[in-house]
This record gives C-alpha cells, sequence and structure tokens, in this order.
C-alpha cells in the first residue's frame, strides 16, 4: 500500500481558532511542530500539563518528572469490578550535575517519535531515553560527561559487578532483581536505595530479571549491546502488517510480544525467533521474547460488504418492506438538523444509509429515492460549511479536524475539539457518505475531497511533512486496536469504550473506497477492521473460564466496559457496571452486516446474552434502545425468540430502527 490515502488535491475546512487546545511548543522539538502531531498517542502523557504523568511501555510504566526518569515494572491490583496497574518508583534516573545552561526549565523534550517508539531527552540531564515499545531493556544515553544517580523507593539488598565494570547486578527488598550494562566501564557506588556513579558518557541499559531461572538471565546477558532507537509498521500488504526496529548496531534484537502479536505473528515470513519461556506479565497479557527486528503479522482477511452475508429470507421480506415504509417515510431532513451534535447527527444520518442499504436488499427499491435525497439534504451542510450552529473546522496548531462547538468548549460533541472519539463521530458520517456515493456516484464526484478529509482525520498513512493530518489518529500500531482518549491527561494513558464504533469506522472507510473504486482505501480500511475486530475479541470480550484476566473479573463479567492502556474497567463513562445491558449495547452499536465479524463466537454470544439478559428487570427500567441491541445478538442463536422481543419494542436507539433489527433477524440464516 502507499503512504497515503488521497491522490487528489487535498480539502481543508476553513481554519478554526481554538480556544481550549493544549500548546504543541511546551515538549515537542521546534523542528518537530511545523507537522501534524500526534493527539492520542501512546506517549501522550508526556507532552500534556506537566508532562508527568505514566504511560505504559510494555512491561515499564514510565514516568518522566522535570529532570528525571522513573521506571515502574507494575503489580497488579484486583477485584470483581476493576483490574489496574499500579505505578511504584522502583527506579529513578537522573544526574548529580544538572547543567542549568540547557535546562530548558527543567523539563523533557520529545525530540523525535516513530510508530513504536519516542526519544525523550532531559537536556538539564544530559540524558537521552531511547523508549521503543515491547522493548525489555530501558535504554538510555548520557549524552556528555555527567555523574548520575539511580534511586529507589526500595532497599538494595545485594549488589555485585563483574571485572570489566559494565555490567551490574542488583536485588532490592521487593524481591526484584536488575542487571545494567554500561557501554563502558562505569565506577558506580550504592546506599541503602542509591546507586551513583562517577562521571560517564555512552550507552546504559537497565532490564528487571523476570523470574528466577537462570536462562533468563542468559538471555538478557545475549541481547544487551543492540538496542532498538525506533520502530516503524507498515501496512505492506491488504491483512499484513510489517514491523521494522532501526537499531544502533547490528546484531539480534530482543523484544517483547503481547498475545494478539503471538497470535498473528508469520513465523514463515518473519525472520524471528519466539523464545516462549522468557516472559513479562503485564495486563494484557504474559509478554514474550521475540528475537528480531522486522516482524510479519498475518490478520484475517474479513469480507467488506455493504449486504448482510447470507442474504434475506423470502418469507421475511414483506415484514421488513412495511417496517422500511414506515420509517424511510418518517425521514424528515429539517428535524435531523436540530440535533447539532456532530455523534448524534452522525448516527442519524447513518440510520438513514441502513435503510437504503436494506430497501437493496429486499428490492424495494421504490424507498432509495427519498434515503438518497434526505442524506444529500443533511450530509451537503456539513462538507460545505453551511450547517447552522456547528461544522467541522481545520486545526493548524495539532493538524486534524475540530467542531465548531468543540473550538471553544473541551466538553463540546463529547471532547471531539480536543481530539477525542474522531473514528466514532467521523465513521458515521463515512458510512452515509458511502451509501450516497454508491447510489448517487455524480454527487460523489462533486464531494470527493471534502469527503476523503474526514478519512484523512483519522486514517492517513502519511508519514510526509506535508501531509495535514497526523499519521493513523486513532489506531495503536502495537497493540492492534483503537483509543479514543483525545488530548486529555489520564493517570491510565489512552481509553476506548466502543469497540464496535471503531470498527464501523475503518468499515465506512472501506466501503467508501468501494464506492469511489478506490483499491487502497478499500485495503487499508479492511486491514484496520479486521485488526480491530481481533483486539476487541482479545481483550474487551471475557470469555467464561478464560486464563487471560484475574479469575474474580473474569467470573464476574463476560465485557469490559472502559478498556483504558492501564486498567480494565467494568463501568462506562456513562453507566455503572450494574448497567449490563448498557455495557453489552455500546460494543454493538452501530448494528451492521460487519458485526456479524464482530460476534462471529456464538459460544461467546450467548454466554454474554445470558449474562446480560437480568439487568433488563432492574428496579427503574431499562431504555428500550438498549434492549434492541441485545436482543439482536440473542437472535444469532434463538431467532424465534428474539424476534418475539423485537416486534414488542416501541422505542429505538437514534442510530438504529426497527428495520434494521428485522434485517438483522431474518438474516441470520
Amino acid at each position: 500500500m502507499s503512504s497515503t490515502i488521497n491522490k487528489n488535491k487535498p480539502f481543508l475546512f476553513p481554519q478554526g481558532n481554538s480556544t481550549v487546545l493544549p500548546d504543541p511548543s511546551k515538549f515537542f522539538s521546534p523542528n518537530l511542530l511545523s507537522t501534524p502531531l500526534p493527539t492520542n498517542s501512546f506517549f501522550q502523557n508526556f507532552v500534556l500539563n506537566n508532562g508527568d504523568a505514566p504511560e505504559y511501555f510494555h512491561p515499564y510504566l514510565i514516568k518522566s518528572s522535570n529532570s528525571s526518569l522513573s521506571v515502574s515494572y507494575p503489580t497488579r491490583s484486583s477485584n470483581s469490578a476493576v483490574i489496574s496497574q499500579v505505578f511504584h518508583n522502583d527506579l529513578t534516573i537522573t544526574s548529580n550535575q544538572q547543567n542549568t545552561k540547557q535546562s530548558s526549565n527543567g523539563k523533557h523534550i520529545i525530540s523525535s517519535y516513530s510508530d513504536l517508539g519516542v526519544t525523550l531527552d532531559i537536556p538539564s540531564s544530559n540524558l537521552s531515553f531511547f523508549l521503543v515499545r515491547g522493548s525489555p531493556y530501558l535504554t538510555f544515553s548520557v549524552t556528555k560527561p555527567t555523574p548520575l544517580s539511580i534511586s529507589t523507593i526500595h532497599a538494595i539488598t545485594s549488589f555485585s559487578s563483574n571485572s570489566a565494570l559494565t555490567r551490574i547486578k542488583f536485588q532490592l527488598n521487593n524481591g526484584q532483581t536488575w542487571i545494567l550494562y554500561a557501554s563502558s566501564p562505569i565506577k558506580l557506588s550504592h546506599f541503602t536505595s542509591q546507586i551513583t556513579s562517577d562521571t560517564f558518557s555512552g550507552i546504559i541499559r537497565i532490564a528487571l530479571l523476570p523470574g528466577s531461572d537462570s536462562k533468563n538471565e542468559a538471555v538478557l546477558d545475549r541481547f544487551s549491546s543492540c538496542h532498538p532507537l525506533a520502530g516503524n509498521a507498515k501496512l505492506r500488504e491488504p491483512f499484513c502488517v510489517e514491523y521494522k526496529f532501526e537499531k544502533n548496531v547490528s546484531g539480534d534484537l530482543l523484544l517483547l510480544a503481547h498475545p494478539l502479536h503471538l497470535q498473528l505473528l508469520s513465523k514463515s515470513e518473519s525472520d524471528v525467533t519466539v523464545l516462549d519461556d522468557f516472559k513479562y506479565t503485564s495486563i494484557d497479557g504474559d509478554l514474550v521474547g521475540v528475537v528480531g527486528d522486522s516482524w510479519i503479522l498475518k490478520t484475517e482477511p474479513v469480507s467488506m460488504t455493504w449486504h448482510s452475508s447470507k442474504g434475506v429470507k423470502d418469507e421475511s421480506r414483506n415484514e421488513i418492506v412495511s417496517s422500511l415504509s414506515k420509517d424511510v417515510e418518517g425521514l424528515n431532513s429539517s428535524a435531523t438538523k436540530q440535533t447539532k451534535s456532530s455523534y448524534f447527527y452522525g448516527k442519524l444520518i447513518a440510520r438513514a444509509a441502513r435503510l437504503a442499504l436494506i430497501a437493496e436488499e429486499v428490492f424495494f427499491f421504490d424507498a432509495i429515492e427519498k434515503v438518497r435525497n434526505f442524506l444529500k439534504e443533511t450530509i451537503e451542510p456539513w462538507l460545505d460549511g453551511t450547517f447552522n450552529g456547528n461544522g467541522f473546522l481545520y486545526d493548524k496548531k495539532w493538524g486534524g479536524l475540530i467542531t465548531q462547538q468543540g473550538s471553544n468548549d473541551g466538553g463540546g460533541d463529547f471532547g471531539f475539539g480536543i481530539y477525542n472519539d474522531h473514528h466514532f463521530h467521523l465513521g458515521y458520517f463515512l458510512y452515509a457518505i458511502a451509501v450516497l456515493v454508491k447510489i448517487d456516484p455524480t454527487w460523489g464526484r462533486k464531494y470527493k475531497a471534502q469527503a476523503y478529509s474526514l478519512v484523512e482525520d483519522f486514517m492517513n498513512l502519511s508519514i510526509e511533512s506535508n501531509s495535514n493530518y497526523t499519521r493513523l489518529r486513532c489506531f495503536d500500531l502495537y497493540k492492534l486496536h483503537s483509543w479514543a482518549g483525545g488530548l486529555t491527561e489520564f493517570s491510565d494513558g489512552r481509553n476506548q469504550e466502543s469497540t464496535s464504533e471503531a470498527v464501523n469506522a475503518y468499515y465506512a472507510a472501506a466501503l467508501m473506497g468501494i464506492a469511489y473504486g478506490d483499491s487502497q482505501l478499500v485495503s487499508i480500511g479492511s486491514t484496520l477492521t479486521s485488526l480491530e475486530i481481533l483486539g476487541t475479541k482479545m481483550w474487551w470480550h471475557v470469555k467464561k473460564n478464560g486464563k487471560l484476566y484475574e479469575e474474580e473479573f473474569t467470573k464476574e463479567n463476560r465485557i469490559v466496559g472502559v478498556l483504558w492502556n492501564n486498567k480494565r474497567d467494568s463501568g462506562l463513562w456513562f453507566a455503572p457496571p450494574e448497567w449490563r445491558e448498557a455495557r453489552t449495547g455500546i460494543q454493538l452499536i452501530p448494528l451492521a452486516p460487519i458485526s456479524e465479524d464482530l460476534f462471529s463466537d456464538v459460544d461467546y454470544v450467548k454466554d454474554l446474552v445470558e449474562w446480560t439478559l437480568p439487568a433488563l428487570n432492574r428496579e427503574g427500567g431499562v431504555g428500550e434502545g438498549w434492549k434492541g441491541f441485545l436482543y439482536s445478538l440473542e437472535g444469532i442463536y434463538d431467532n424465534e425468540s428474539a424476534l418475539k422481543k423485537i416486534r414488542s419494542l416501541n422505542g429505538f436507539d437514534g442510530g438504529n430502527s426497527l428495520t434494521n433489527l428485522l434485517w438483522w433477524i431474518h438474516s441470520r440464516g
């Protein structure tokens, strides 16, 4: 795949002047400020507020504060509702001699970043850290002769060095053993909870020794001299991701793979060796050693289809057509425009687009013209800047889209103006646009540049400096799923609630590629859709008797509410854990053909529905919209029961309809 989506002249919405966005110049090196900057990255906390909230780099939590950097091999806290990793200052690294001329007010600087790594400089301490994801070593350069200090909140119980003074092993009273490797001799002294050095310059690597097996110590020794500087991920071809790590010297590179990496790693095409017994623990599952600087990850192909995979049963067509006629007749563009929120508006137009596709599937073509007119009347104002009360703007400061409402209100449009939830909102718009392009190619040609601008905001693959948008705003190329939180500092890192809306975003982009005959966009959208689905199944779908999470959490939950980089939460942003119907529903919306792939495991779906159903009897009642989604899942394994319940509903989610639910039930094969 080539590096950029839109081959046409790029379109920019009117420039917006936000009053709520943070200043990127505080922590980014000046040479990076001319390019669009990441707003949802694995190092986001390092560039927000004081820059001192931790980020998780697998296997370590890293926290930078003024003139020092702290590393933690986190412990876990868990109960039936929440699992979280706990930060302890296991080691804090700084210099004993502050460089006041280069203090930059005592703050760190991001001097470079890549898909899989970031270089964090602390000028006042003459330290430069190469933080590459999945590295079992913390690697840093002491850029000029400087005395160092390594402190700990624990007590140092043993300390030994080799004769060359290049390998130092020390144990702490919490049971941890760490090994320090230096590129040249380093003279260290140790006290109760501090290690100090004479003047040193060069490379230092520090690694926690996992477990007590002497074989693991030999592994760390063997690969200590070759360290990663950066890591790039390339969507090499459909359903394939390639990692290439830059390293300091020729030699073998040791990194760590999480469970989804191991599931997708192509051993036949990758020049790697998996060290099955070399493991670190993680909230994401065991991290296993992989030797090699080029990984090939092959994901499962997913078919991007407009319609259901098996088609609607002939005997059910009349019921769908009857409902479809009513839903299409109820479309009112004037009423829709009363909704100013980019999120809720997007759901309304995507709901209408579903009606057009269902009309195609049941051969009720008379309905399509009215849907087409509705979509034109409702989408165009957002693309040509005439929508009254809101609209898309281009933010030059970070390089992306914001909304008028979000430009001066950090909570407006659910934080869209500070880059929250971009793939959710824009995914709904793209779905509606894709359908309109399909049924009205002339309209599609007229608005193609604007449509592609929406895609590029969160799906740009360009690494060129002249791009208008940052690279893959939401998708995490190491974790292999998206994050939704934007430019907000969270102690637990990035987060995502609605996996299904993330899936919908990449699916919608692929459909738009089909509508425009753009094989590259289809390929990128399909690949990201597949990865998002696999990430969802791995970390959000909690299987009965699963071993990934602690037993007490697994026993009580069948699905995660909000998944954080550093935490698993059964609660939602908008509801407590007891609202199981909301927790299940928010991981299914919007109901579309791609939902078949997301919930393809029938045994899991049955367990999930049976776990959720008792919540419908909760005192105070349950919203009809959430019931509709739950019944649609029940229809996967008990069509008759689900259909009866759906027919009795008297309300639907704003992005759903009776027609859509009937289509789903009657196309289950």
